[in-house]
């Protein structure tokens, strides 16, 4: 099978096959993973307000204990911004960050007969940051203690929005 470079974004016009003109990808039906409640998926286009107040309603309203943020790829600063706004906004947060890779397969499917279905394996980096107002494993190694409180200004629901 052959195997070729196909993500436009990353391609410039030197690096682009003319031949990729031919296939079309394959858009997959997305997995329906049911998330905890705690969890807050990032998004590149959701607003860190919006993330921020999500993640006050979970600590203050719904009294949870901890929140878990989670991003991939272009998301991923968004993610650490929405984590350390959180930590200077609610007091005593305890922070474990865990990074690394999930592989992903594109497929490509012909627009001509003839042609062999194409597919392309990339790594996506993905991040997950859990903020707790308990203690975390200390042994951890993107364990962070929380904040000095002179540091943390907390606010109300009103002023979140």
């Amino acid at each position: 099978s052959t195997f070729l470079r196909l993500s436009d974004a990353r391609l410039s016009t030197e690096d682009w096959d003319p031949a990729m003109n031919k296939y079309r990808r394959v858009i997959k039906p997305k997995e329906e993973v049911v998330k905890d409640e705690e969890e807050i998926r990032v998004t590149a286009a959701g607003s860190v307000s919006t993330y921020i107040s999500r993640a006050a309603k979970l600590f203050n309203e719904m009294d949870k204990k901890f929140v878990t943020i989670t991003a991939t790829g272009n998301a991923l600063t968004k993610a650490v911004t929405i984590a350390e706004v959180s930590k200077r906004r609610f007091k005593g947060l305890y922070q474990v960050t865990k990074l690394f890779n999930q592989e992903l397969i594109d497929e490509f499917e012909p627009l001509e007969e003839g042609l062999e279905k194409v597919t392309e394996t990339r790594n996506v980096a993905c991040i997950q940051i859990t903020l707790s107002k308990d203690d975390l494993d200390k042994s951890a190694v993107g364990y962070q203690e929380p904040l000095d409180e002179s540091l943390v200004k907390e606010v109300d629901q009103e002023e979140l929005t």
